[in-house]
């Protein structure tokens, strides 16, 4: 059980908010769905690295909060469920060293996700539209958060030393 579990209720809720901060701002209008892409994965990708299994909690909580407050209603379930999966696969995939097969997996989950729940809101044709953009999205989210993996893991170092993690 967690020793101090405002802290870490703390932690899970700023880094939702940073989740929730960077699909938000930029985003960039993309395909027939209305969807849009923006750079809310590498939070993710930077929430599981430093949270682990509480990373999944914020990663739901801070995208389905940008569809709620950008006005995608629609999709704030989908998109809660599928970050979820996303954020769960780079979290437990074993990677001891190498992330980058972890999120590459975990963008691929995400792809597959918005195809699938697209596919249902709107069909398989725009559907398919989303495709692309969803794979620039979930990949650039995995570059920048390799590129940031040095500085998040001497800070995940520090905030285990300093008993905030």
């Amino acid at each position: 059980m967690n020793k101090h579990p405002a802290l870490a209720l703390t932690r899970c809720a700023a880094m939702a908010a940073l989740v929730m901060a960077l699909t938000s701002f930029p985003k960039v209008p993309v395909s027939a769905t209305g969807g849009y892409v923006h750079l809310g994965d590498a939070a993710i990708f930077a929430a599981v690295t430093l949270l682990g299994p509480s990373g999944i909690a914020a990663a739901a909580i801070g995208s389905a909060l940008a569809d709620l407050l950008g006005g995608y209603l629609v999709y704030a379930l989908p998109t809660a469920l599928i970050k979820a999966a996303m954020a769960a696969v780079a979290c437990f995939f074993p990677m001891k060293k190498h992330r980058l097969p972890a999120f590459l997996l975990a963008a691929a989950v995400m792809v597959l996700g918005y195809f699938v729940a697209e596919s249902l809101l709107y069909g398989p044709a725009a559907a398919l539209s989303a495709v692309l953009p969803n794979l620039v999205q979930g990949l650039t989210g995995a570059v920048l958060a390799l590129l940031m993996m040095p500085w998040l893991l001497r800070l995940k170092h520090h905030l285990k030393s300093s008993n905030l993690v």
